[in-house]
């Protein structure tokens, strides 16, 4: 692997960081061999409040199984979301992090 050679630029906001990240390769600007694993134990994902019209059976049902398994109906809903997503991906390896209650996947939700 080269060292890097160029300076990492100034951006005026996030969106243009974004940007040019997604034009440019990081080898060229960071050097790698000195990174070391950190962790952001706060880090929480964005999310986006979104409204969502559902049956009102299928919504008593998922109440329900979110009951049953003393979990927030929300939180469950999340879960199968992200399942369902990695599932027709066909990658089994979306993960949402899905709030305080610790549930990131409903493997221990015992479903079935």
């Amino acid at each position: 692997m080269k060292k890097p050679g160029k300076r990492r630029p100034r951006h005026a906001n996030e969106a243009a960081e974004s940007g040019f990240w997604q034009r440019h390769d990081s080898v060229d600007f960071v050097d790698w061999k000195n990174a070391r694993w950190t962790r952001f134990p706060n880090l929480r994902a964005s999310t986006r409040t979104i409204s969502l019209r559902l049956p009102e059976s299928m919504l008593d049902e998922l109440k329900a199984l979110a009951n049953q398994r003393d979990v927030p109906y929300q939180s469950l809903l999340k879960v199968f979301l992200a399942e369902r997503i990695a599932r027709e991906r066909g990658t089994g390896a979306f993960r949402a992090d899905v709030g305080a209650d610790g549930i990131s996947d409903a493997s221990s939700l015992q479903l079935g």
